[in-house]
């Protein structure tokens, strides 16, 4: 008889794009070259430190902004602060981590420029410091006992729920001493930062492995579905360590796999084949 543990588990995230564009202005007067930050309206309440964004000009022309791009349009992480105010990335943990000598340096506008922000989150990213989850699925039924019988019948294909939660020793990004647990991972401040924004909501899509086997891919089960984050407590003790409990409620279908989970693609000498952004491109197994 096999017996599993949980260290194998790990849930991954990615996170929801906007349902619309948002449309704003860019003039001389929003950019700071020197602290390689600028500043529109509309953003606060829609946009979390570590999107990636695709700005561009209304009209088609060349978007003033980034130090040497000469294009319409450009899609780069951020970093956003109390105030609104926005730095560019070549990656996300750099966004994360927020320092201003990694910030993509920026140009003075020549002119005043209607703009459209969009955000392009497409990527799955390992949750970091999970002490524990638990998901739980459940089926409605309906009573359709008949006048007259003697047992119980119930309706039994009814509407399928979702609901869950997670531990976590909290943190909001990485620092230079730490070992990672994953590269490039999601810290669970942004499950707090999503229950708290006002334009596109609390959700997220999440897989929950309940194993995964290194060794041999093909063993890993996990849940995967929309789900939206309805209870965020920070425990801060005096003497221990700040830990988060989130909740969450699954929103739509629920899938359970057993299998391979998506992987990257390679090239032939093992490299992975990057996107623009250099993330890698994932393989969904069909």
């Amino acid at each position: 008889m096999s017996i599993y543990f949980g260290s194998t588990g790990f849930i991954e995230l990615k996170r929801d794009a906007l349902n619309a564009d948002i449309p704003s202005s860019l003039n001389s007067s929003d950019v700071n070259t020197s602290k390689k930050r600028f500043s529109v309206e509309n953003v606060l309440g829609s946009l979390i430190t570590g999107d990636q964004i695709e700005i561009e000009t209304v009209d088609g022309s060349n978007l003033e902004l980034l130090a040497g791009h000469n294009f319409p349009d450009l899609r780069k992480f951020i970093h956003i602060d109390d105030m609104g105010g926005i730095r560019l990335y070549n990656t996300f943990a750099a966004a994360l981590a927020g320092e201003v000598t990694d910030a993509l340096g920026l140009i003075t506008p020549s002119s005043t420029k209607n703009i459209l922000l969009r955000t392009r989150n497409s990527r799955f990213r390992p949750l970091a410091k999970v002490t524990e989850f638990e998901i739980t699925t459940s089926r409605d039924t309906v009573d359709v006992t008949n006048l007259g019988e003697d047992f119980r019948r119930q309706y039994e294909n009814g509407l399928i729920s979702g609901q869950g939660t997670i531990q976590t020793i909290w943190q909001h990004r990485n620092f230079q001493n730490d070992t990672a647990d994953f590269n490039s991972p999601e810290f669970p401040v942004y499950l707090s930062q999503l229950l708290v924004r006002l334009q596109q909501g609390a959700d997220f899509e999440g897989r929950f492995y309940i194993y995964n086997d290194p060794s041999q891919t093909s063993n890993s089960v996990w849940y995967q579905s929309m789900c939206v984050v309805t209870n965020v407590a920070v425990n801060v003790p005096a003497s221990g360590l700040v830990e988060a409990r989130i909740e969450f409620v699954t929103n739509g279908e629920i899938r359970l796999h057993n299998g391979t989970p998506p992987s990257f693609l390679l090239q032939e000498n093992s490299d992975l084949i990057l996107q623009e952004d250099g993330d890698g491109i994932l393989l969904e197994d069909t």
